[in-house]
């Protein structure tokens, strides 16, 4: 059984499934003057015009595929994630950075917020999000730079935040993150058309929910810095920004009681979910007994290894015993805390996670062949080229080769390396979708 192959067949049922053409297309129609998305019906009236904000790593697919059931009503739009500027067709695309924000990040986010603010009563702010939107709309809130986002977005990754805690500080030093984009556009109607990156498809976590309602509050803002050692090194204009805020200098962002969101409805055409499940259904074509365990991981890398190692331990005794192959599909988002000076992203560091496990086992593996792959749906790990990376039962046996210790490498957050020394680096390219990451797990007899 080549599980590298099926492996790969996996991968690539699970990311067609989330393409952005295919999910539009699935979603969302156009009948004479009704938009007709998830079968919920809006009427686009004669006087009315829309206004389009695509943004994030699939950003340019969205709006391509959507634009041919609008563009008769199209006022102006601003759309991210193109490799280069330009201006056609009343569009500005802007191509912005991930995952710190950059001058045309900052480009595109003041273009957002201007379409949101000429938005009448009669007009439709369709907004378009994917993962990578809250870098690619960028707009400062008053008294801070483009480097005090930069910074302290740089700050939170390194020190292993995860999205929430993340987004958390993010809305509350922005112009238009956490709901207020949907208040500049009020009394605008708002359409969020989502293509979720995050846990539980939570909407005020996607892109910092520019056009959705923001629980999170500047007290809690505090308490992330707080909690995570970094308050006394943001630059002092968050901390004042975020002091401001928790007394009462600075308006909060709008709460679910918020009149504003009887303006907006939100979308989700696909998820994680939605990818593991066609992943499923392409390993069962090969006879696995297979099972998808979560679509919302989360937690440190290397210590989730640790747990889903066990679960393949606790298999191995059913595929010896029985001479059944299992697939284990799971997705979520892990993070990493990083403390030394190498190079790797989350899915990488799992994998070599995961390899140092399954080392602790090998005895109970024996009679058993098996395959880990963990890798990024937008193709990129991190700060890396990679979209992550696997391992099976050789892996361990070429590191000894090349005179490799794993755990040295992972001590210094340095699993790139490795992985580029022994082979195991999954390359996609960008994908042009996002909805996490992706992780699958065989185990199998082994071929006699």
């Amino acid at each position: 059984m080549d599980l590298k192959t099926m492996a790969r067949r996996a991968a690539r049922a699970a990311l067609d499934s989330v393409q952005p053409e295919k999910l539009v297309a699935e979603n969302v129609t156009r009948d004479g003057s009704r938009l007709i998305i998830n079968g919920e019906i809006f009427e686009l009236e004669a006087s009315s015009s829309i206004r389009l904000i695509s943004c994030g790593k699939a950003g340019l697919p969205l709006a391509a595929n959507l634009l041919p059931l609008i563009e008769d009503k199209l006022a102006a739009g601003v759309v991210t994630g193109v490799k280069e500027y330009k201006e056609k067709d009343r569009i500005v695309y802007c191509p912005a950075a991930h995952p710190l924000p950059d001058e045309w990040s900052l480009r595109a986010g003041q273009k957002a917020l201007e379409l949101a603010l000429i938005s009448s009563h009669r007009d439709l702010l369709l907004l378009l999000i994917s993962g990578g939107g809250s870098a690619h709309l960028c707009l400062p809130a008053d008294g801070l730079s483009l480097e005090d986002k930069r910074t302290v977005t740089q700050l939170l990754l390194k020190a292993g935040a995860d999205i929430h805690q993340l987004n958390t500080v993010r809305k509350h030093i922005s112009k238009i993150k956490g709901g207020r984009l949907l208040e500049a556009a009020w009394p605008g109607k708002v359409i969020n058309i989502i293509i979720s990156d995050v846990i539980d498809n939570n909407i005020s976590d996607i892109a910092s929910g520019p056009a959705w309602y923001d629980s999170s509050t500047y007290r809690e803002a505090l308490g992330v810095l707080n909690k995570m050692g970094l308050i006394s090194v943001v630059p002092i204009s968050v901390k004042n920004a975020l002091e401001e805020g928790m007394a009462g200098l600075r308006r909060e962002t709008p709460k679910e009681d918020s009149k504003i969101l009887e303006n907006s409805r939100a979308f989700i055409i696909g998820d994680n979910l939605k990818a593991l499940y066609a992943a499923k259904a392409e390993v069962r074509a090969s006879g696995l007994q297979t099972v998808i365990l979560t679509s919302s991981d989360a937690g440190e890398a290397r210590q989730v290894a640790s747990s889903y190692i066990e679960k393949i331990r606790s298999q191995s005794h059913k595929v010896k015993k029985e001479g059944r192959a299992f697939c284990f599909l799971a997705g979520g988002e892990l993070t990493v805390t990083v403390k030394g000076s190498g190079r790797g992203g989350r899915n990488t560091e799992f994998a070599l996670a995961c390899l140092l496990e399954m080392e602790k086992i090998r005895d109970e593996l024996s009679g058993c062949d098996w395959l880990i792959v963990s890798l990024a749906s937008d193709g990129r790990d991190g700060p890396t080229d990679s979209a992550g990376a696997w391992i099976n039962g050789e892996s361990s046996q070429l590191a000894a080769r090349a005179g490799l210790n794993p755990q040295n490498f992972l001590d210094n957050n340095d699993s790139y390396s490795f992985f580029q020394k022994i082979g195991g680096l999954i390359f996609t390219g960008p994908t042009g979708t996002n909805i996490m990451d992706l992780r699958f797990f065989f185990i199998v007899p082994a071929e006699k």
